[in-house]
């Protein structure tokens, strides 16, 4: 209970916490100084340190405690052992979270996938393949993130379900509800499954706009690296993949044809070198140096004379005469949009022939 009241003093972080569990020794003892002691230690005369403030804290806290007692709510403390470490590197985590479900939030590899609310085919087929790829080369080391919105956010929850991969998504309120309630069967799969749902706000805390955007840090600092997949011009998915960024995380983005309002953001991202242009698990694995699992012996063997249109083959004429080749140079050589090309690289990807290089460059396997 008093490190619940110790979570909800406001402006309490992690380093802030730790300074003063350092002087005070305890949370117990913090709710016991008087003010003129507490004031005195923090040097400040803040509101927050002031007896009414801290009972009021002490009496929130005991209320929570019936329904995390009640509801079998696991509250994690940033000095616990089960605390996600990776949070811990983010300036402003919260000391505290709200958990359910037994999913491991310090798993190997823990994958964030974020984006529009307002997710098209290409956008979730995509998603679909990207957690299915990774899901086969890293096997049962590997957590989803994302925040249980509409669009993007349930098609990677969904996807992770789909290919056996435990998902987590991160709530904008407490854990007595399931925002929105559209996706409250899907959240019961999530936990059921051995993923969970976590949130830093209490069962008593309302839900406002502002909560989203701050449930965006937790998202970005609990994962390895960050993927958009799909984003309008402004949006939320690229505040968390600035916020990823701030937390030197890797961070990547799905490009897409510049006439589409959902792939201008993701295309900025890339154009503006804030994320690398991704098409497909492998990519990812290799820009994180993350080993895959596959081994020859268990994996999908390609066709060794995979059949190809008429333009992937033009492509590929061009990669063996030419090497590899800047997609800009790749769509003069072939006379064609980059949207369109893009396409097709795709496919040649999946098929196996096109390797996907750093710096938007495509080589023959």
């Amino acid at each position: 209970m008093y490190r619940m009241a110790f979570a909800g003093i406001r402006g309490m972080g992690v380093e802030l916490a730790q300074r003063l569990l350092d002087v005070v020794h305890s949370e117990k003892e913090f709710f016991a100084l008087s003010d003129r002691e507490l004031k005195s230690i923090t040097g400040s005369r803040s509101r927050v340190w002031e007896r009414e403030h801290r009972d009021e804290m002490l009496r929130k806290a005991e209320r929570e405690l019936s329904f995390v007692e009640e509801k079998k709510v696991k509250v994690l403390y940033f000095t616990d052992d089960l605390y996600p470490r990776r949070l811990l590197n983010a300036t402003d985590a919260p000391i505290l979270l709200y958990t359910i479900g037994g999913c491991d939030l310090n798993a190997k590899h823990v994958v964030s996938i974020v984006g529009t609310r307002r997710s098209t085919h290409y956008g979730a087929t995509f998603c679909d393949k990207l957690v299915e790829g990774l899901s086969q080369m890293l096997e049962k080391e590997l957590v989803i993130v994302s925040g249980l919105a509409y669009g993007t956010d349930i098609n990677a929850h969904r996807a992770a379900l789909k290919y056996k991969v435990p998902t987590v998504g991160v709530q904008a309120c407490g854990l007595n509800k399931i925002y929105p309630t559209e996706h409250r069967n899907d959240a019961a799969h999530m936990v059921q499954c051995g993923g969970a749902v976590v949130s830093d706000y209490t069962s008593q805390d309302a839900i406002h706009r502002g909560n989203f955007l701050a449930r965006n840090r937790i998202i970005a600092a609990l994962s390895d690296c960050t993927v958009v997949v799909e984003s309008a011009s402004k949006g939320g998915a690229l505040v968390t993949a600035n916020i990823a960024a701030s937390y030197s995380r890797d961070v990547f983005a799905l490009p897409g044809r510049v006439t589409d309002e959902y792939s201008k953001g993701c295309n900025r991202l890339i154009m503006n070198n804030q994320a690398a242009a991704i098409t497909c698990a492998e990519d990812l694995l290799k820009a994180m140096r993350w080993e895959s699992k596959i081994i020859p012996s268990r994996a999908k063997e390609l066709e060794l004379f995979p059949q190809l249109t008429g333009e992937q083959q033009k492509v590929v004429d061009i990669l063996r005469k030419q090497g590899d080749q800047h997609i800009n140079d790749l769509s003069g050589l072939m006379a064609m949009p980059i949207y369109r090309l893009m396409a097709t690289l795709v496919e040649l990807d999946s098929k196996g022939v096109v390797a996907t290089l750093p710096g938007c460059r495509y080589s023959l396997k």
